[in-house]
């Protein structure tokens, strides 16, 4: 697809919003465990789209979209999901605050 072309995104319904505000003395921790699940996400035939971002030293998003509801609940179930909560008193200050949402718009290449 040539640069500045957008696919159609309209298959793109469902998303999680994901904010994890890491422990000081976690945060590197939380960095390369976010940077290695880009490996299981490649993995889930319905996660379309994920990001993984960080917006200061301690605070960090997963963004991510699918088709449909069960691709959305396939994902929460998944072992991004199961490794993130498995280690989340030890790494997180607080619980993660994770928010199912509709994708009303989107660019992706």
């Amino acid at each position: 697809m040539p640069y500045g072309r957008v696919m159609s995104t309209a298959a793109l319904t469902h998303a999680f919003v994901a904010k994890l505000v890491a422990k000081p003395d976690t945060a590197d921790e939380v960095a390369g465990f976010l940077a290695g699940a880009v490996d299981l996400a490649n993995d889930e035939a319905g996660t379309i789209v994920w990001f993984a971002l960080r917006t200061d030293d301690t605070t960090f998003w997963i963004v991510d979209a699918f088709p449909n509801a069960e691709a959305r609940q396939a994902h929460i179930e998944g072992p991004i999901a199961e490794a993130l909560m498995a280690n989340a008193d030890r790494l997180l200050a607080d619980q993660p605050e994770i928010l199912p949402a509709d994708v009303l718009a989107s660019k992706v290449p």
